[in-house]
């Protein structure tokens, strides 16, 4: 991974998770839960949503050069201020996606009326459309305790639901085992990836990804 990339692409993913992270916030914030705002992180400085161990692989992933990873730390969420908690915690957990969603959409778009004035321009809303995109698509997996299984267990019932969230206890092994997969077997990643990836790309900035 050469030093362009480390200069464009680093800044870009930590925006896109602080980003990530204060959509979660804000929306549980406007739902009736304030705890995101008391310990504050509703905020846009990254330096308050690192996580440790997210930003180690971070540094490793650079370093390896051979993908770009990483995360920051999830935001506090008391689904006991929601009215409803599977209704809460749906939204909020689908507010991150979406947040990268916008952002790669934005960008996209950016990147076809913006390309033939400034290559530079061009190339940084490229990495900001690629990495919004694969964090869209990663978080939104059904996978406990990702963003997308939040998403899932509002349309599961009651007895149902209670199941599933009792899977979070297993999620740190659930993410150490999908960076395994992510590291050893990139193939299986990408045929999930591609996809909509070159769909957006074709629909956004007219071009084969």
């Amino acid at each position: 991974m050469d030093l362009t990339v480390i200069i464009i692409a680093a800044p870009v993913l930590l925006a896109s998770l602080t980003l990530h992270e204060v959509a979660h916030g804000f929306v549980a914030d406007s739902l009736g839960d304030p705890t995101a705002r008391s310990e504050g992180r509703l905020t846009l400085n990254p330096l308050k949503h690192l996580d440790p161990l997210g930003t180690l692989v971070l540094v490793a992933t650079l370093s390896s050069g051979r993908f770009l990873f990483g995360w920051a730390k999830p935001v506090p969420v008391d689904p006991r201020h929601f009215g409803s908690e599977r209704r809460g915690m749906m939204l909020v957990g689908a507010a991150g996606p979406l947040m990268n969603l916008a952002l790669a959409i934005v960008s996209g778009l950016a990147v076809r009326f913006w390309a033939p004035w400034s290559e530079t321009a061009a190339l940084v809303f490229i990495y900001v459309f690629y990495l919004n995109m694969i964090l869209a698509l990663f978080n939104i997996l059904p996978i406990p305790p990702l963003d997308g299984s939040r998403v899932l267990g509002g349309f599961l019932p009651p007895p149902a639901y209670e199941v599933w969230r009792g899977l979070d206890r297993f999620g740190n092994l659930a993410i150490i085992g999908l960076l395994a997969i992510l590291y050893t077997q990139p193939g299986l990643f990408q045929a999930y990836i591609e996809p909509p990836l070159q769909f957006a790309a074709r629909v956004l900035m007219g071009v084969e990804w």
